[in-house]
C-alpha cells in the first residue's frame, strides 16, 4: 500500500499522534503476547482527549480502551491506531465496530494487519464513509512488533540474541570464569526485554560456565513467564542447577541428541526437565531441527542469551532477526571469551540500527534485520 498522500504539515501533524500511539503501545510489552502491542489517541482538533493500549492478551484492544476512556468526546474525532483495527470476532468484539459506534469520523493507522482472520479493517471503514489514512509511522509499528509480524507473515520462529560484551566484543574475561560485563541498569533492561518472549535460550556451556538462572527478575511482570531452554546436546545440565532449582517459576526444556545417554535424559526427567530430542548436526545440535521443534511446542519468539559459540552459529546460519548487543566500556583481552568466535557471514549491510540507549555507563545497540531471516526452520 503506498503512503498516505497528504500534505507536509498533515502528515508531519499525523506522525506526531502516531509516535505518541506508538509510546502508549510499548506499555504492553509482556503483558500482550501473541498479540502484538497496540496504542491508540483520541483526537479533536489538535488535542488529545483520550489515550489508550492494549493492556493484556485477551483483554479489550487499544481501540475500545481509548474509546472508553474519550467517552462523547469522540463523536467527530480522529482516531489514531498503531495496528489497523481488527474486524473480526475473537477474544473480543471487532474493533470496526466499536469506532463506527463511537462516532469517530477518521482513522490513522501505521501498519496493516497481517493476519487473513483479523485483517481488512481499514478497508471496512472506508466503505462506512470513514476518511482513512495507513502508513503513518509503518515502519516504527512495524519493528516495535517484529515477532509478531514475522511470525504471522512468514510463519517461522523471531529469534533475538542478547549479549552483554565488552569493547572488544569479550562475553567473559576467561572461559568457564563468570564476569559481570554490565552493570545493574543494564541487566535490568536486560530482564524487562525477557519478559517480551516465549523463551530464554542458552547453550550447556554457557550454563555450565555461569548456572544462571535465566528467569524474568524486574518492575515488568510477564503474563506467562518464558520457559528456559537449553541446547545440552549430551544431557549434561546438573541436577543441582539454579535452573532447575527454580522449576516452579518457569518450565526447563533441554534440547538434546536423539542418542543423548539414556540414563542422563532419565535422571533430568525425573526432577522434572521436558526433554526435546532432535537429530545432531555438525558439532552439535542441527540448529534448523531446534528451532523447527520449538515452533512445534509453541514456542515463537525465543530470547538467546548466549552463548558466543551459540549465537555464531546461528548468525552464520542466518536465524537471528533481532540484536540486543549492550556494550561496556571496558576491555576483557585476549584472553576472554569471544562473542563472535566463529566470524558470522559480512552479508549485505542487512542490520538496521533501531535503538540506542544508555544504562548508566552501558551502552545497548539495538539493532533488526532490514529483511526477515531465512524463513527455514519453522513451519506452520
Amino acid at each position: 500500500m503506498p503512503e498516505p498522500s497528504l500534505n507536509p504539515p498533515d502528515l508531519a501533524r499525523d506522525a506526531a499522534f502516531m509516535r505518541r500511539a506508538l509510546e502508549l503501545a510499548a506499555r504492553g510489552w509482556g503483558r500482550t503476547w501473541p498479540n502484538p502491542m497496540v496504542g491508540a489517541v483520541v483526537v479533536q482538533g489538535d488535542e488529545i482527549v483520550a489515550e489508550g493500549w492494549h493492556e493484556e492478551h485477551g483483554h479489550a484492544h487499544a481501540e475500545v480502551n481509548a474509546l472508553l476512556a474519550a467517552g462523547e468526546r469522540a463523536r467527530g474525532a480522529t482516531l489514531y491506531v498503531t495496528l489497523e483495527p481488527c474486524v473480526h470476532w475473537g477474544k473480543t468484539p471487532p474493533c470496526t465496530d466499536a469506532i463506527e459506534g463511537a462516532g469517530i469520523v477518521r482513522v490513522v493507522y501505521a501498519a496493516e494487519d497481517p493476519s487473513a482472520r483479523a485483517g481488512g479493517g481499514g478497508e471496512h471503514l472506508r466503505r462506512k464513509g470513514l476518511e482513512v489514512v495507513a502508513g503513518v509511522e509503518r515502519e516504527a509499528a512495524r519493528a516495535q512488533n517484529a515477532a509478531f509480524f514475522k511470525v504471522v507473515e512468514i510463519g517461522t520462529p523471531f529469534v533475538a540474541l542478547k549479549y552483554g560484551m565488552s569493547l572488544d566484543a569479550r562475553l567473559a574475561a576467561e572461559p568457564g570464569k563468570p564476569t559481570a560485563v554490565t552493570g545493574a541498569a543494564a541487566r535490568e533492561e536486560a530482564h524487562r526485554l525477557r519478559a517480551g518472549y516465549d523463551a530464554i535460550v542458552a547453550g550447556i556451556g554457557t550454563v555450565l560456565a555461569d548456572d544462571p538462572e535465566l528467569t524474568v527478575r524486574g518492575k515488568v511482570k510477564p503474563r506467562v513467564h518464558p520457559a528456559r531452554v537449553i541446547l545440552d546436546t549430551d544431557g549434561r545440565l546438573p541436577l543441582g542447577s539454579r535452573l532447575l532449582r527454580t522449576l516452579k517459576r518457569a518450565p526447563v526444556w533441554v534440547v538434546c541428541a536423539e542418542d543423548a545417554p539414556v540414563e542422563r535424559r532419565a535422571s533430568l526427567e525425573s526432577v522434572g526437565v521436558r526433554l526435546l530430542p532432535v537429530p545432531r548436526g555438525p558439532g552439535g545440535l542441527a540448529l534448523e531441527d531446534v528451532l523447527h521443534a520449538l515452533w512445534e511446542k509453541g514456542f515463537k519468539a525465543l530470547f538467546v542469551e548466549g552463548g558466543g559459540r551459540l549465537g555464531s552459529a546461528l548468525l552464520a546460519e542466518d536465524r537471528i532477526d533481532w540484536l540486543d548487543l549492550f556494550v561496556a566500556p571496558k576491555f576483557l583481552g585476549g584472553e576472554g571469551v569471544a562473542a563472535f568466535p566463529a566470524a558470522p557471514p559480512t552479508g549485505d549491510g542487512a542490520w538496521a540500527l533501531v535503538r540506542t540507549a544508555r544504562f548508566q555507563d552501558d551502552v545497548l545497540l539495538e539493532l533488526r534485520r532490514s529483511r526477515p531471516a531465512t524463513a527455514g526452520g519453522g513451519g506452520t
